[in-house]
């Protein structure tokens, strides 16, 4: 996966479109396990995006956005889910964890 291909992913995940009903979030809005590979996809993805922001002083705001939701709204649609009685997976919050991590790492330009 190169730069660009780990943008675009990371942008379809975290802002919902009417082409994809699969992307993480509606999954979590839904109540919905991510699809299978989805959350490793996702942070490997970050990974690409960290490197190759690393020496970047900006961020464009349709990724910084995408960001955000993916680490902020995809806590909040967890908890969400998880006060109305969804059985999560037993590893999507440690994996929302990570997701929030490499988030972190991003916009701090120091890997976590």
């Amino acid at each position: 996966m190169d730069y660009q291909t780990a943008r675009s992913f990371l942008i379809n995940q975290g802002i919902a479109s009417e082409k994809n009903a699969d992307t993480f979030l509606v999954r979590l809005q839904q109540g919905k396990a991510p699809v299978p590979g989805q959350v490793t996809n996702m942070l490997l993805a970050l990974k690409i995006v960290f490197e190759g922001l690393r020496s970047s002083p900006t961020i464009d705001r349709e990724l910084s956005y995408s960001l955000y939701l993916l680490s902020f709204e995809s806590r909040h649609q967890f908890e969400a889910g998880r006060i109305a009685g969804v059985n999560w997976p037993p590893l999507l919050d440690e994996d929302l964890k990570r997701i929030e991590t490499a988030v972190k790492s991003i916009f701090s330009g120091v890997w976590s």
